[in-house]
């Protein structure tokens, strides 16, 4: 099969039957065979009874439904989990991302060899409110991540079938994809300018809520990234450097004490600071070591992703 569609979605029953119709009608003018996954997070209105009714008209369209809202990252998980298609399509079910954009970012995975190829709305359609904090938040993860993206929450990208075989999207994490996909190995990433459509239907499901969490989902996928599986190189340092700080502090109000005299160290506001940084250390070096024996007791310590083997590798061992 060549493209996977996956589509998650909360109440968008007025658009999806107009989404599928030009899904097909762009697929079967490229003569690609094709599945779409529309995953129904919990929706409260027709949702799902528009998402059978397509179904049933078309072998090619499966639905899948919460039982509640999960999220927006839990419905492209699921998607991944049961895609299977060589490239897969992600895309938003309001008409704002638009079909025609498909067969573009097929061929950029599959001629040009990118392991990913994430959208730039680079013309929104959004007021200000949206798009000030979207340049913002759009920066600050580049210069965290080192990835070169223009816009990482573009809910249409497309994605060579290891890298969603390969990456686990939890939390609110689908704004950092590119981000999980780097850490995965999967460093060959495209960006492709989109046509951002104004909503037809409905109203947004976002509000700016969800840049304040996107900031604290950087800074945890951040620290996952780099120190997921070695806490003790991040914890461990700063308890040191904290803890010798606070020794030597302590050392040199001794030291003045017994040759200076004339003074209590507990006189001293230093000596608050130097007991404080000690403390400080060994709290943190203990998190180190304690998220280190947590680290290597995991059952998947050392699940690594391959790329390939030889024939008889492993073979008699």
């Amino acid at each position: 099969m060549d493209i996977s569609v996956v589509i998650p979605l909360f109440n968008e029953e007025e658009s999806l039957p107009e989404l599928v119709r030009w899904i097909e009608r762009v697929m079967d003018s490229e003569k690609l065979t094709y599945e779409v996954l529309l995953i129904d997070d919990g929706s409260r209105d027709g949702s799902w009874g528009v998402i059978e009714e397509l179904s049933e008209k078309n072998s090619r369209v499966h639905g899948l439904r919460f039982r509640r809202n999960y999220g927006k990252s839990a419905a492209l998980n699921m998607g991944f989990r049961h895609c299977n298609g060589n490239v897969v399509i992600t895309m938003d079910a309001d008409l704002q991302d638009s079909p025609d954009e498909i067969p573009a970012l097929y061929r950029m995975i599959k001629e040009e060899r990118f392991d990913m190829v994430s959208g730039w709305k680079k013309k929104r359609h959004d007021p200000l409110s949206k798009t000030i904090p979207t340049k913002i938040f759009n920066g600050a993860t580049r210069f965290v991540s080192g990835i070169r993206l223009h816009d990482f929450n573009c809910g249409l990208k497309a994605y060579d079938h290891k890298v969603v075989k390969s990456i686990e999207v939890y939390g609110e994490m689908h704004r950092y994809i590119p981000v999980l996909a780097k850490w995965a190995g999967f460093d060959r990433i495209g960006e492709k300018v989109v046509v951002h459509r104004e909503r037809k239907y409905g109203t947004t499901k976002f509000g700016l809520e969800r840049f304040f969490n996107g900031f604290l989902d950087l800074i945890s996928i951040s620290f996952v990234t780099r120190f997921g599986q070695k806490p003790m190189h991040l914890f461990g340092l700063l308890g040191t450097i904290l803890f010798m700080a606070g020794f030597i502090i302590a050392a040199y109000l001794a030291y003045a004490k017994f040759f200076w005299m004339g003074y209590r160290m507990t006189e001293r506001p230093l000596f608050y600071f130097g007991l404080l940084a000690m403390i400080l250390g060994t709290q943190l070096f203990l998190a180190g070591f304690i998220g280190e024996m947590i680290s290597r007791n995991a059952p998947d310590r050392n699940d690594y992703l391959v790329e390939s083997r030889t024939k008889l590798f492993g073979k008699g061992q």
